[in-house]
């Protein structure tokens, strides 16, 4: 993108650092120090938070040369896929961040990592929207953060399908990260949240209503990897249609078992 581009406006330009340097899922202060000496921007303030730092300094070469080329020119190399190789879900939610912020200065992340023109977003939900509708529909139910983790490719590329399989195997891997037991589908369900002696419970099972709690909480799980993850395993695509619709209610449904799964505990045997 050579040709000149305007000045971002400092909201703009802050909301799009805050991503870049973000604290859990943004570059290493390393990594910023690198990406402005590549663009030619000076560092003026390395020892300030991340974010400040990088702002300090795009801010200070867009004052001096009037342009906002060099916010462009960091993202494009910021957002190397190669340099994603081993980390697939940093690039993804460092893409879908910076899609809804710099929607609203009319340019977007492609997949590929270099920054297109758009037509600009005037309200936040339009700019979601550009990250996928799904996913923005998601995001307004505020679904659980374990859902987006396991199918935040798939949601990029609006496939459902595929969404919704990775959504259903991402509820059983985190099954077997809570209880330490192996298996899949019914028999782990069965195994971690039934009997006498679960290995995790909901609640302490001490009145009849927790025990009647656990016992549909079993079912609810059985009945999503039956009637979604089987099904979904053994079909081809074109076999198994997935509507925009269904993904949604499906994955709003993992998003409630997932925070069902933050509050078990492990079953304590009364001697």
């Amino acid at each position: 993108m050579a040709s000149r581009i305007a000045p971002f406006s400092s909201q703009h330009l802050e909301a799009a650092c805050r991503v870049l340097a973000d604290t859990a899922q943004g570059l290493t202060g390393t990594q910023i120090g690198r990406l402005l000496q590549e663009i030619q921007v000076a560092d003026p303030s390395p020892d300030m938070t991340k974010w400040k730092r990088l702002f300090n300094a795009l801010a200070e070469a867009q004052n001096r040369h009037q342009v906002g080329n060099h916010l462009i020119m960091f993202i494009n190399r910021a957002m190397n896929p190669v340099s994603y190789a081993s980390n697939s879900g940093a690039f993804a939610w460092r893409r879908d961040e910076l899609n809804v912020v710099l929607a609203f200065s009319g340019f977007y992340v492609r997949n590929d990592g270099k920054v297109a023109h758009a037509d600009k977003a005037n309200t936040l939900d339009e700019a979601r929207a550009r990250a996928g509708r799904l996913r923005a529909a998601l995001e307004s139910r505020a679904v659980h953060a374990e859902v987006l983790n396991y199918c935040r490719a798939e949601l990029m590329e609006e496939n459902y399908f595929h969404a919704v399989f990775e959504a259903t195997k991402g509820v059983a891997e985190r099954i077997r990260q809570l209880s330490g037991l192996g298996g899949d589908g019914a028999d782990l369900v069965n195994k971690a949240f039934g009997g006498q002696q679960p290995v995790l419970v909901l609640r302490t099972l001490s009145t009849e209503s927790e025990k009647s709690e656990q016992k549909g909480f079993v079912n609810l799980l059985v009945g999503l990897f039956g009637a979604v993850r089987n099904p979904l395993a053994h079909a081809a695509k074109t076999q198994w249609p997935m509507s925009e619709q269904d993904a949604l209610d499906i994955l709003t449904l993992a998003s409630l078992i997932h925070r069902k799964l933050d509050g078990v505990s492990r079953f304590a045997v009364s001697m």
